[in-house]
C-alpha cells in the first residue's frame, strides 16, 4: 500500500512539472521570457480552471501508468506471448473497435449534399487592399487571432487581403478569474509594453503598411462565467473593479494613440457594469479621448444591451455584437434566414435614427453547423462533430441573408465576422464545425460582398 502511495505521489509531481514544461513553452512562443512565464504559471495556480486541468492531467496519467504497469506484470509472470494476447484482447481490440465507431460518428456527421461554385474572380490578389472604406464608410472587418504563431505573417495578410477584409480587429484579453472576482488583473505598468504588448503593436503596424485598418478590442476573459454577469456585492468593491479596468483601458488607449489605430472599441459585453456605474464609464471615455483621439465604439451584446447605454453620443459608432437568433429549425433556407431578421432590422434602424449613430456589428460568426442560427451565440468544441451535425451550406446561407439585408442601409457601418485563425489548415476543414468561414464557402461570399460597395 505504500509503494501505492509513493507510486501516486510520483506520477502527480510529473503531472506538475509536465504542465509548468508546456507552459512555458505556450509562454515562450508567444514572446514571453521564461521569468515571465514562470511568474503568470504562479499567478495561473490561484486559478481553479487552471488547477482543476493539472489534476484531471495526474488521473490520466496514472491510469495510463497503471495500464502499463499492469502488462509489464504479466509480461514478466507468464510471458511475452500471453501479455501481447492479453494486450490485443483487452486494450487494443476495444480502442479499435471505439475508433471506428468515433471515425463512423464522424463521417456521418459531416457529410453534406452541398455544392458551392467558388468565384475566385471576387479575389483579390493584389496584396494591398482596395480601401473600399474610403468609397462608403462600410468596415469590412474580421476578428484575427494566431498572429503570435506565425512565422510568416506577410502571407498571413495576403490571405486577409485576398478576401477582401479590409478592417482587422486586433483583440488583447485581459484576465479575471470569475464573475465575484473584484480585480482584474493589470499591467505592471500603465504605458509601457510587455513582450505580449509589443506583438500586438508590430502586428498593427504591419496591418497598416498594407493599407489595413485597425479595430483595437481589448476583452475581458473570466476563467468561469460570462463578462455581461459581473458582480459585486458593494459599491466600493465595485470601485475597485472599475479600476482595475480603468487601468487596462487607459494602457490600451496608449496603444491606440501610438500605433495611430484607426477605431478603439472601450468595451464589449459589460452589461451589469453598465448597469451599476454608469457615471464612471463616462468619465472613463473622457480620460480615452484625452490620451487617444481617434473613433470610438462600444460593442453592446445584443441581448437588450445597448438600452442601458445613454451616452452613445460619445461614440462614433453603436457597436452591436450581434448573435440574434434568426431561426427556430435546422437546415434553414436563405429566405427563413432573411425573415429572421426582419424584427431585429427595424429595431436597429430604430436605434440607430435614435441617436443619429451608425450601426457597426462589432462580432458576428456562425458555426458550419445546421443549428447555426438558432442561437448562434453558442460556443462549441473539438467534440461537436460527435454530436451536431456539420452543414458549411448553413453558414454560407446566413452570410448571404445577413450582407443581403444589411448590406445597403446607410445606417449600417459593416462587420467583424467572429473568427479568422492565422494557423487554420485546409486539411482540417472537412470535420470543422466552428466559426471560422476559412477555406468554406461562406468566406467566399464575406469576399464578394466585401468586394462591392453599396454604390454598386
Amino acid at each position: 500500500m505504500k509503494n501505492e502511495f509513493l507510486t501516486a505521489i510520483k506520477v502527480y509531481i510529473f503531472a506538475w512539472l509536465t504542465s509548468l514544461v508546456l507552459f512555458i513553452i505556450g509562454a515562450v512562443l508567444a514572446g514571453i521570457t521564461f521569468l515571465g512565464s514562470l511568474r503568470y504559471f504562479g499567478e495561473a495556480l490561484t486559478r481553479l480552471n487552471f488547477v482543476f486541468a493539472i489534476h484531471t492531467l495526474f488521473i490520466l496519467l496514472y491510469l495510463l501508468f497503471l495500464i502499463f504497469r499492469y502488462f509489464i506484470r504479466i509480461q514478466k509472470s507468464k510471458g511475452f506471448k500471453v501479455m501481447i494476447k492479453r494486450l490485443s484482447l483487452r486494450l487494443l481490440t476495444p480502442a479499435l473497435v471505439l475508433f471506428g465507431i468515433f471515425k463512423l460518428i464522424i463521417v456521418r456527421n459531416s457529410s453534406e449534399d452541398f455544392q458551392y461554385n467558388w468565384i475566385p474572380s471576387i479575389e483579390n490578389n493584389s496584396g494591398i487592399s482596395k480601401d473600399l472604406y474610403q468609397i462608403d464608410k462600410k468596415h469590412r472587418g474580421m476578428t484575427v487571432f494566431g498572429w503570435q504563431y506565425n512565422d510568416n505573417t506577410e502571407v498571413a495578410i495576403d490571405d486577409l487581403i485576398r478576401s477582401n477584409i479590409e478592417w482587422v480587429a486586433v483583440v488583447p484579453f485581459f484576465y479575471q478569474e470569475d464573475e465575484k472576482t473584484h480585480r482584474i488583473s493589470t499591467p505592471k505598468k500603465i504605458g509601457q509594453w510587455s513582450k505580449r504588448d509589443s506583438l500586438f503593436i508590430r502586428t498593427i503596424t504591419k496591418l497598416k503598411t498594407r493599407d489595413i485598418h485597425i479595430m483595437l478590442k481589448p476583452h475581458l476573459w473570466l476563467g468561469s462565467g460570462w463578462r455581461s454577469n459581473v458582480t459585486q456585492s458593494s459599491l466600493s468593491d465595485w470601485d475597485i473593479w472599475f479600476e482595475s479596468y480603468r487601468a487596462n483601458m487607459i494602457h490600451y488607449a496608449m496603444m491606440a494613440a501610438e500605433t495611430n489605430t484607426d477605431l478603439l472599441c472601450i468595451g464589449t459585453e459589460l452589461k451589469s457594469s453598465l448597469k451599476a456605474q454608469p457615471e464612471q464609464w463616462k468619465s472613463l471615455i473622457k480620460e480615452i479621448k484625452a490620451i487617444y483621439k481617434g473613433k470610438l465604439t462600444y460593442a453592446a451584446n445584443w441581448d437588450g444591451e445597448y438600452e442601458l447605454i445613454d451616452f452613445w453620443d460619445e461614440f462614433d459608432y453603436i457597436g452591436i455584437q450581434a448573435y440574434f437568433p434568426l431561426t427556430k429549425s435546422p437546415n434553414p433556407d436563405l429566405i427563413t434566414v432573411k425573415d429572421g431578421w426582419n424584427t431585429h432590422i427595424e429595431l436597429l434602424e430604430s436605434l440607430s435614427k435614435k441617436h443619429h449613430k451608425p450601426i457597426l456589428f462589432t462580432e458576428i460568426g456562425y458555426k458550419s453547423e445546421a443549428s447555426a442560427t438558432i442561437k448562434p451565440w453558442e460556443w462549441g468544441s473539438a467534440l461537436s462533430i460527435l454530436s451536431k451535425q456539420k452543414s458549411d451550406k448553413t453558414q454560407q446561407i446566413a452570410f448571404q441573408a445577413l450582407y443581403e439585408t444589411f448590406w445597403d442601409k446607410d445606417w449600417f457601418a459593416g462587420t467583424y465576422i467572429w473568427q479568422w485563425n492565422t494557423q487554420s489548415k485546409k486539411e482540417n476543414v472537412s470535420t470543422n464545425l466552428d466559426f471560422s468561414p476559412r477555406y468554406k464557402p461562406a468566406e467566399n461570399t464575406i469576399a464578394t460582398w466585401y468586394g462591392a460597395t453599396d454604390c454598386d
